[in-house]
């Protein structure tokens, strides 16, 4: 089995940062992709950023230019660094991981249990 943990979520006045991290542990062979999704009350879990084991990202348009995705792939872990943070980033941040484990062959999604990221005006 899989477990995905995140941590560094918070709360932090607007214009503040925060740093996330997920470390993912278990009978893991490989790591495909990992990513950062937020899911804020009342509305659907969005894509925030997404790294490959290849080290291509993807950000969410709201979040370019603030945000910064990276992985230490030693260490299973994915981190989010959030700059220049507004209200309206306030929500669940959940980690993700596309993972292979050392028993199947197929890879799947696994998911954290989310931490509180919340943005004061």
């Amino acid at each position: 089995q899989v477990q995905l943990v995140e941590s560094g979520g918070g709360l932090v006045q607007a214009g503040g940062s925060l740093r996330l991290s997920c470390a993912a542990s278990g009978s893991i062979f490989s790591i495909n992709v990992m990513g950062w999704y937020r899911q804020a009350p009342g509305k659907q879990r969005e894509l925030v950023a997404s790294i490959t084991s290849g080290e291509t990202t993807n950000y969410a348009d709201a979040v370019k230019g603030r945000f910064t995705i990276s992985r230490d792939n030693a260490k299973n872990t994915v981190y989010l660094q959030m700059n220049s943070l507004k209200p309206e980033d306030t929500a669940v941040y959940y980690c993700n991981g596309y993972i292979k484990t050392k028993y199947t062959l197929p890879p799947r999604d696994y998911w954290g249990q989310g931490t509180q990221v919340t943005v004061s005006s």
